[in-house]
């Protein structure tokens, strides 16, 4: 059987690291070419770099392109390195911080446009270059990555919560923008899942706050960031040919059970 992604192209933005670095191994073994783009080149979790750990494990190409998302020249060459395997037909915007986490007075102005620029910025003009191309070429799948703080609001994530709500209605709203052009656009919305995020930027696995919030999860554990990077392929592969404008929850049951 053919794989889900053959002759297929993929940009992962934020994918040295963490659910990006899952997602492009994910998507090379299903035979998809992967451009990683990223800030860094190292994994923040330790090992080679993604794209070779994907020359290593799969016969897909990947190559690596120095990516700062609120930087349009830096998109632009993202997809450009898209263009040597055939052009981009899978945009993944992962790329994301948490930001500021402090009560709404204490946020201030400069924090809060970096965040804005990193989680909203950086998933618009992505989107927007890639579905140039995307509808020169036939058509393509775009998935952000949002969260559950894009359906729930959390108190002292209001920033957070503010960048990824706004993702998902910007999937949607751009769903219907390109569907008729054969762009499908989804979104997934990560519950805690470990990763250096969890553990170090915003610590919640590991602590005891975390063990509460553990065990109130149905499924009982956290997410790995392979549960999103399966999720993710499905909303990309032709297994979601008729799925856009979708937000995929994978949280363990956490969010429609609480």
């Amino acid at each position: 059987m053919p794989s889900l992604l053959d002759g297929r192209t993929a940009v992962v933005t934020g994918a040295a690291s963490g659910i990006g670095r899952a997602i492009a191994r994910r998507f090379a073994g299903e035979g998809a070419a992967v451009v990683v783009a990223d800030l860094r080149e190292e994994p923040r979790e330790g090992g080679d770099p993604t794209h070779e750990v994907v020359r290593e494990e799969s016969d897909a190409e990947a190559t690596f392109v120095s990516c700062d998302v609120t930087d349009h020249d830096d998109l632009t060459a993202a997809m450009d390195a898209a263009e040597e395997y055939g052009g981009v037909d899978v945009l993944i915007n992962n790329a994301g911080i948490v930001g500021p986490q402090a009560p709404i007075g204490d946020v201030e102005p400069d924090e809060y446009r970096q965040l804005m620029r990193v989680n909203q910025d950086g998933v618009f003009f992505a989107s927007q270059l890639a579905a140039e191309r995307m509808a020169g070429n036939g058509g393509g799948s775009i998935v952000n990555v949002s969260s559950v703080a894009g359906i729930r609001g959390y108190g002292g994530l209001t920033p957070y919560c503010t960048a990824k709500g706004g993702i998902r209605l910007f999937t949607y709203a751009l769903a219907a923008e390109l569907g008729p052009q054969g762009v499908r656009v989804n979104a997934v919305h990560p519950g805690v899942i470990e990763t250096a995020m969890t553990t170090e930027d915003s610590p919640i696995v590991g602590t005891e706050e975390g063990e509460a919030t553990r065990e109130a999860i149905p499924l009982q554990r956290f997410g790995q960031p392979g549960d999103v990077a399966d999720a993710v392929l499905f909303l990309a592969s032709d297994m979601a040919s008729f799925v856009t404008a979708e937000s995929l929850v994978v949280d363990g049951g956490a969010t429609h059970t609480a």
